[in-house]
């Protein structure tokens, strides 16, 4: 399938499948805008996926937030544990992750529910006035939480899932907000092939990393 059609189809709110690449962690994830956001996605990534639901933001909403890198935190602190500090994962890249949140109306943070509401909520927040936006977030979130939020780093610095979800969305014309999740088959990554099977069965639009990439 085609970057445009693909775009196309999360636009109008549907589903992508994207393959990062042999040379890369070699998996698929599953993922959607954040504004189309509720419980019986979340189920579907939870059942359908397996890995870790995440919403990834792009660098200026980040920003926005206040939001910074885990791995920031950790090298801004004394406490002993600081040095657990991952400064480059297996695969060669800075990790994108940035806190775990729950909006503070959930109840558990973990249903599938809980963590809708809480993607919305934060979907809903960036459309405020950018005058109260940090403030608000600060104010109607806590952490730690069950929503993983991360931070792209831009396609042309980063190839990852992160990126490449928000480099889709750019394309789509959307806000640089996206839901993902880790495609798991037994006691591995889902298989290529097996990631594109199960796009084509049901309806939804299947890209590899590399299609994304800078050209």
């Amino acid at each position: 399938m085609q970057v445009e059609e693909a775009a196309g189809i999360l636009a109008k709110g549907g589903m992508v499948v994207i393959y990062d690449g042999d040379e890369r962690e070699g998996e698929a994830d599953l993922c959607f805008h954040a504004a189309s956001a509720s419980p019986e996605r979340i189920q579907r990534l939870r059942k359908d996926a397996g890995g870790l639901i995440c919403l990834a933001l792009d660098g200026k909403t980040a920003k926005k937030f206040g939001l910074p890198f885990y791995t920031d935190i950790l090298a801004a602190s004394r406490h002993p544990i600081a040095k657990m500090e991952c400064k480059k994962a297996a695969y060669g890249d800075r990790p994108a992750f940035s806190i775990p949140v729950n909006h503070k109306k959930v109840y558990t943070g973990i249903t599938d529910i809980d963590r809708s509401l809480t993607i919305k909520k934060i979907s809903e927040l960036i459309e405020a006035d950018p005058r109260d936006i940090r403030r608000r977030f600060v104010d109607e979130f806590y952490s730690p939480g069950h929503v993983f939020l991360l931070i792209g780093r831009g396609i042309e610095n980063r190839h990852g899932h992160t990126e490449l979800t928000l480099e889709l969305a750019k394309q789509a014309g959307l806000v640089g907000t996206m839901v993902l999740c880790e495609m798991l088959g037994p006691g591995k990554a889902l298989a290529k092939s097996s990631a594109r099977e199960y796009a084509e069965k049901n309806g939804f639009a299947f890209l590899e990393g590399k299609q994304l990439w800078p050209k």
